[in-house]
């Protein structure tokens, strides 16, 4: 996924190659920051309210003062795209830390927020919309402020890599059998005509395709249980899949290497994703 020559630093736009900031700085020590990554479609956003409304609870959980109001942060990320002349699918990925300052755990005085945003192209998976993943399961060891998008993402990145090393797409995580979330992003399950998934507790981010999905099943006249399922019950499941900006609403057909119903996305699954590419203004739809 090839970067954008222009970034956004703290208020002003740069080469990406001129970013530089100390080697103290409390996001590389300390994982002292926020951060989120936000769809763009043709180089338009998707969700960019749900997006920065997000970026805000973060800043306010961990207490970090963002100078921007959101109204200047909206202007800025705009003026990203458009001085990049981004026109295909991408991302950008914007974090915050607290600053730069010498490494002691107690928060810096007068310190202002390091802050940068970039571009990348990132084009669909279709493969894996159209034809679903496999999944593992594995422990949730994350703390208890998983609420907040955060940059101390060591847990997930060990799962995710334990996926990648058995061949598959993402790892389920569970609390002593109850399903919370994926690595990086939002899971359901479906069973009966209804959708189950994690309530919105400190314990899972609540995703900002996660709001979408809920908008899709209330305007389908799906239920939608907000109840934790467990482990046990994946094997009788009809249908499962996950959902993240980056991965959109992906089928998931097997976990821990056993078929989820007939192997194939299903149909609740298939409505979804044809409510995410009109909302989302894609014109070039999967063939589901």
């Amino acid at each position: 996924m090839s970067v954008y020559p222009i970034i956004l630093t703290q208020s002003e736009f740069k080469d990406k190659d001129s970013l530089n900031y100390p080697f103290e700085e409390r996001g590389l020590q300390f994982g002292d920051g926020i951060y989120e990554v936000i769809r763009v479609y043709e180089g338009k956003y998707y969700l960019f309210e749900e997006h920065v409304d997000r970026l805000y609870r973060s800043a306010e959980a961990i207490k970090i003062e963002i100078p921007q109001s959101k109204k200047e942060m909206k202007e800025l990320l705009l003026q990203l795209i458009t001085k990049n002349e981004m026109t295909t699918d991408g991302k950008v990925y914007m974090q915050i830390t607290r600053g730069s300052a010498p490494r002691d755990h107690i928060f810096p005085q007068s310190v202002e927020p390091n802050m940068y945003a970039y571009v990348q192209d990132m084009p669909r998976n279709k493969e894996a919309l159209q034809h679903g993943v496999s999944t593992i399961t594995q422990p949730d060891i994350r703390w208890e402020n998983c609420y907040i998008k955060s940059l101390n993402l060591l847990p997930n990145v060990l799962a995710k890599q334990t996926a990648k090393e058995q061949g598959c797409y993402e790892a389920i995580l569970h609390r002593d059998g109850k399903v919370t979330e994926c690595s990086a992003s939002n899971v359901y399950l479906v069973k009966n005509g209804k959708v189950y998934t994690h309530p919105t507790t400190n314990n899972i981010l609540y995703g900002c395709v996660r709001m979408a999905v809920e908008r899709f099943l209330k305007a389908a006249n799906i239920e939608l249980i907000e109840e934790a399922f467990q482990l046990e019950d994946i094997s009788s499941a009809d249908e499962i899949f996950l959902s993240s900006s980056t991965s959109e609403v992906t089928p998931i057909v097997r976990v821990d290497d056993k078929a989820i119903g007939d192997g194939k996305p299903g149909t609740i699954t298939k409505q979804l994703q044809r409510a995410y590419e009109t909302e989302a203004a894609i014109k070039d739809k999967l063939t589901v």
